[in-house]
């Protein structure tokens, strides 16, 4: 299966940056990125061009500023040239350093945007690959409901009519927050972490089987609606099926894996009389605890003396059938 890439337009960097474009040879929304790392083209102004990837936007800072300040006219000339004519996505100044009159026809001869930021260079660097690693994670889309209870991104899973959007619904009721209904775009921004937002067309928007689609930030106010969080646990909603073994301990975390990250899972059986508003706050602070090295069931396990040290002295949800 080919690995599909994503692209961010220079003019949303421009914006996100507060660059100054002191040439842009097209308009930038036409110009793409396609790399989320970044580069100092230290060795490459010396001459040492192996290994180097001309699809990351190059910064100039200081270090480098200096250097070519004190090279003689021709060869500052012909490095300049020899870096822009690599043909990068764009060339980013920092800290207000004055631009380079080689620097600025090289970009104009070879169609490179220039631009120029007042940060240093290692506080663009860094606000520069974090937005980048957002803006071309790999991402799928769920069906499903995100929401925040206490600080947790807990994504709702279900087949449709199982009563997600109703239960988020509830659970904004209870002070916290919607950030996705219906589709979930979830975005893998790190080797540990899941972000996950609302397409932007129907961002806020929530639909309710007999009652239509409501805009909650119109009726619970903008603090009820959050653009993005991190998604910390799945729960999957299923209907209640009588005699099914479901879980009644909690002493093994089951996992989903997305994108190829293991997300905490749980399955909550739905009939009526249940609230399943209550049961997802419980949940998500149970899994809050968890991570802070605190669990319940084991917990009561060691009290009851079915669990050592050691481990499981035989299988605890049997025994806990017996009390």
């Amino acid at each position: 299966m080919t690995k599909q890439t994503y692209t961010v337009p220079l003019s949303a960097i421009i914006k996100e940056h507060a660059l100054e474009c002191v040439h842009l040879p097209c308009a930038p929304e036409e110009r793409l990125v396609s790399s989320s790392d970044v580069n100092r083209p230290g060795l490459v102004l010396s001459g040492y061009l192996d290994y180097f990837d001309s699809d990351r936007i190059q910064i100039l800072g200081k270090n480098e500023h200096g250097f070519l300040e004190n090279l003689p006219h021709d060869l500052r000339e012909s490095h300049l040239n020899e870096l822009v004519s690599t043909n990068p996505p764009a060339i980013i100044v920092t800290r207000g350093l004055d631009i380079m009159p080689e620097l600025l026809a090289a970009c104009q001869t070879h169609g490179v945007p220039l631009l120029r930021s007042k940060e240093s260079t290692s506080s663009l660097m860094a606000t520069l690959i974090a937005f980048l690693n957002v803006e071309l994670a790999p991402r799928i889309t769920r069906h499903g409901v995100l929401v925040e209870v206490y600080g947790e991104g807990v994504l709702l899973l279900g087949d449709s009519g199982i009563g997600k959007s109703e239960t988020a619904i509830e659970l904004i009721k209870r002070g916290h927050r919607l950030i996705a209904d219906d589709a979930v775009e979830i975005r893998r921004v790190s080797a540990k972490t899941l972000v996950g937002s609302s397409p932007a067309n129907i961002r806020h928007f929530i639909e309710l089987r007999g009652i239509g689609i409501v805009n909650v930030r119109r009726i619970f106010g903008i603090g009820s609606v959050k653009n993005t969080e991190k998604i910390n646990m799945a729960i999957q909603m299923e209907p209640w099926e009588h005699g099914k073994n479901y879980d009644r301990m909690g002493l093994d975390t089951e996992t989903m894996d997305i994108l190829g990250i293991e997300i905490p899972t749980i399955t909550i059986p739905v009939k009526p009389g249940r609230n399943l508003a209550i049961i997802i706050e419980v949940a998500a602070m149970s899994n809050r605890q968890k991570k802070m090295g605190y669990n319940a069931a084991q917990e009561l396990m060691h009290k009851l003396g079915m669990m050592d040290e050691t481990g499981l002295p035989g299988d605890a949800n049997n025994e806990w059938e017996k009390f």
